[in-house]
């Protein structure tokens, strides 16, 4: 697989799983912003065709998601919870 495709796919799934988060407590909230913002980052990376930094960029956001996971301040559906290391 590309990495252009890796970009897309992972940031399609990100699409998903930013629909479905609840902040359970706001410890939580600056971290989430930081993944908002890793997001944006990788869409804005994706469409100036940079794929490799895009694919960093998403790859940071799953990473801040999944640490959240991990401490209890976020809840995410059993459906979801697959892309995760939880």
């Amino acid at each position: 697989m590309e990495i252009e495709e890796l970009a897309r796919k992972e940031i399609e799934k990100m699409e998903k799983v930013l629909k479905e988060v609840k902040i359970k407590d706001v410890k939580a909230l600056e971290v989430y912003n930081l993944a908002l913002s890793y997001f944006n980052d990788a869409k804005h990376f994706l469409g100036k065709k940079d794929f490799v930094r895009a694919f960093e960029a998403i790859v940071i956001c799953w990473a801040y998601l999944d640490a959240c996971l991990h401490f209890g301040f976020l809840e995410i559906s059993e459906e979801i919870k697959k892309y995760f290391t939880i």
